[in-house]
């Protein structure tokens, strides 16, 4: 139990990053940091591209229409979103909801690198081609 409050509180410190981030230029037109959510003794870890619209607005990742398509999914795969983390490679909306770019992954790096070592999940499911690159 120790263990998982200290990887909760490693988490918010990596959110508190990400809500601070400048390292790249996609802070300065999105809303809200979406520093990812879910469980910190997560056993899978969902990692898509970036935030939308709607995760924009919330700072919550997949809560749009593409979130609703993961829910289904987890239901039919019996997993609990609450027992899983969700992730995005960049952390921060890209204009128009273009691909990031190679810089803009870059300044995002450390934050998921940090993510999936304090989450140290068994599996990573990687949600678009540029996650598997990562």
């Amino acid at each position: 139990m120790e263990e998982k409050k200290e990887k909760e509180e490693k988490l918010k410190e990596i959110a508190r990053k990400v809500a601070g981030c400048k390292r790249c230029p996609l802070w300065e037109r999105a809303n809200k940091a979406v520093p990812g959510e879910g469980a910190a003794d997560a056993r899978v870890m969902f990692i898509g591209e970036g935030p939308g619209y709607y995760e924009d607005q919330r700072g919550i990742p997949f809560c749009g229409a593409s979130g609703r398509l993961l829910d289904k999914l987890l239901l039919l795969i019996k997993l609990d979103r609450k027992k899983v983390f969700i992730g995005n490679v960049v952390k921060h909306r890209a204009p128009e909801n273009r691909d990031p770019l190679p810089e803009e992954i870059e300044a995002c790096r450390p934050f998921l690198d940090e993510q999936i070592e304090v989450i140290d999940p068994e599996i990573i499911v990687t949600l678009c081609g540029l996650a598997m690159n990562k």
